[in-house]
C-alpha cells in the first residue's frame, strides 16, 4: 500500500527521525560500554512500518528502546480524532520517534522522549498537519542539580522560537504526565506539546528538530554523573516499585500508546516502553524523612526549577 499523496515534504521529516534514532542509539551504546542495540524492521498490514531498536541487560541500561515508525491509512484512530472529530475518515500519515531509557542504577533516572508528525487529507481540502513531542524525566532518587540541568536544556531548546514556549510547554508536560488516580506526577517533567502548526511548516519543523536535538544534551550528562554511584537492595526495590507508576501511566493515559494500538501498530514496538522488571506493593508508604520520602516531598510536586 502506498501512502496518500500530501503536498508536504515527508522525506525531510523521515530523514531527520532516522538520523536522530541513529545518533541516540550510538550515544546510549557508548555510555553503556557493553550492550548493543538489536534492530527489528517491521511492516504494518494497513500501511507503513518502522524500525525498532532495543538494548537489553547492559551494565548501565537495563533496557533502552528507540522506535521509529511511519504509518499511514484511510482512517485515523479514535485517539487521534477525539479532540478533532472533523478528521474522522481522513487519509493520514504519522511519523515519529519514541524512546524510553530504563537504567539499572536507581540513582540514574528513567527518561522518555517522543517527537511526531501527523498529516491528514480530506477530499477537496488542504492537508491538515501538526507536530508534537517533548521529553520528560523520571528520577527515583532526585538530585536538584540534575533536574535543574534537565530543565535548562528544555528551555534552551525553546528559547530561539519564543521566550514563552518553555513555560507553556513545561506546564503542559506537568499537566500531561500526571497520574490522576494517584494524585501525583510521574516525574519532574520537561516539555510536552501537540497540535503545533502556528508559524508555518518551516518554523514548526525547526523547533521540533531543536527539541529532538536537545534530548541527549539533557540526559547524558546526568547519566555520566550518576551511573557509577553505589547502591543496594533498598534502592533497587524502590526503583522497581516506582517503575509501577510508569507502567500505570503508559497503559492508562498515554496518547501515543493508545494511538499505536488503535491504529494497528506493532504491539511489541509500542510496548517496548515498559520496564523489564517492576514490582507493585499494596499500600506501601515511605518512611518519614527517608530518601524515598524526599522524592514525594521535594521532586514530584510541580516546581519552577529554574527560578526557585
Amino acid at each position: 500500500m502506498q501512502p496518500p499523496a500530501i503536498d508536504i515534504n515527508i522525506d525531510i521529516i523521515k530523514d531527520y527521525l532516522l538520523q536522530l534514532q541513529q545518533s541516540i542509539c550510538q550515544a546510549i551504546e557508548q555510555s553503556d560500554g557493553q550492550a548493543k542495540f538489536t534492530e527489528d524492521q517491521w511492516q504494518r498490514e494497513q500501511g507503513g512500518g518502522g524500525r525498532t531498536r532495543v538494548l537489553r541487560q547492559g551494565q548501565v541500561f537495563e533496557q533502552a528502546g528507540v522506535n521509529f515508525s511511519h504509518v499511514f491509512g484511510k482512517n485515523l484512530p479514535p485517539s487521534a480524532t477525539a479532540h478533532r472529530p472533523e478528521l474522522a475518515h481522513c487519509d493520514f500519515q504519522a511519523l515519529g520517534l519514541s524512546l524510553v531509557i530504563h537504567p539499572l542504577n536507581p540513582y540514574v533516572p528513567t527518561s522518555h522522549a517522543n517527537i511526531r508528525f501527523f498529516c491528514a487529507n480530506k477530499a477537496g481540502q488542504a492537508p491538515i498537519w501538526w507536530f508534537g513531542g517533548g521529553f520528560d524525566l523520571t528520577p527515583y532518587y532526585g538530585f536538584v542539580e540534575d533536574v535543574v540541568h534537565w530543565h535548562q536544556m528544555a528551555k534552551q531548546a525553546c528559547d530561539p522560537f519564543g521566550k514563552d514556549l518553555y513555560s507553556r510547554y513545561k506546564q503542559w508536560c506537568d499537566d500531561y504526565f500526571y497520574l490522576k488516580h494517584r494524585q501525583e506526577a510521574r516525574g519532574v517533567g520537561g516539555l510536552f506539546f501537540d497540535d503545533l502548526n502556528q508559524g508555518g511548516f518551516e518554523h514548526c519543523f525547526r523547533f521540533w528538530q531543536s527539541v529532538g536535538d536537545h534530548y541527549l544534551k539533557a540526559y547524558l550528562p546526568i547519566v555520566e554523573k550518576r551511573k557509577a554511584m553505589p547502591y543496594g537492595e533498598r534502592q533497587r526495590q524502590f526503583q522497581l516499585y516506582r517503575r509501577g507508576r510508569y507502567v500505570e501511566f503508559n497503559l492508562v493515559y498515554d496518547r501515543g500508546t493508545l494511538f499505536g494500538l488503535q491504529s494497528g501498530g506493532r504491539t511489541e514496538s509500542i510496548l517496548m516502553s515498559l520496564p523489564p522488571v517492576v514490582h507493585w506493593q499494596y499500600n506501601w508508604q515511605p518512611e518519614a524523612d527517608s530518601p524515598e520520602a524526599e522524592l514525594y516531598q521535594t521532586f514530584l510536586p510541580v516546581r519552577d526549577w529554574l527560578h526557585e
